[in-house]
C-alpha cells in the first residue's frame, strides 16, 4: 500500500469538494464554487489562502508575469477549481507551473462538471 501524501488534508479538502457540489449541483460559473468552497473552508477552520500570486523566478530576476492559484490549503496544497466540459492536459499543466513556483508538492484539480464532480491529485 502507498502513502499518500498529505492523506487527511487532501480528505478534508474533497469532502469539501463534495459538499459543495451535493448543495450546488451543476452549471454555475468557477466563481460560484470558489465562493462556496471558500464558505465551507472557513466555517470549518481550514487554513486557506485565496487567488494567492506566485512570481516566477528566472535567474537572478523574477519574471513579469505572475502565477495565481486558485487555493492554497494548509499552506501546502495547491487547489485548481474548473468548470468545464472535460479536464485536459493543458489544465493538469497549469497545475504542474503551480507547483513548480509555489514549492508545493500537491496540487488537487476538481471540475464541477454538468453531470459530476471530478477531481485529479497531481504530485511533483
Amino acid at each position: 500500500m502507498s502513502n499518500i501524501l498529505y492523506k487527511e488534508e487532501s480528505y478534508s479538502i474533497v469532502g469539501v469538494l463534495f459538499d459543495v457540489y451535493n448543495n450546488l449541483g451543476s452549471g454555475f460559473l468557477e466563481i460560484v464554487y470558489k465562493d462556496a468552497v471558500e464558505y465551507e473552508f472557513r466555517n470549518l477552520n481550514i487554513p486557506f489562502e485565496r487567488e494567492k500570486e506566485f512570481l516566477v523566478a528566472y535567474k537572478d530576476t523574477f519574471l513579469k508575469h505572475k502565477f495565481y492559484a486558485d487555493f492554497v490549503v494548509f499552506d501546502k496544497i495547491i487547489l485548481e477549481i474548473k468548470s468545464i466540459e472535460n479536464l485536459n492536459d493543458t489544465h493538469v499543466s497549469q497545475c504542474i507551473n503551480y507547483l513548480k513556483v509555489s514549492g508545493c508538492k500537491l496540487a488537487i484539480m476538481a471540475n464541477f462538471h454538468k453531470d459530476l464532480l471530478d477531481h485529479k491529485r497531481i504530485v511533483l
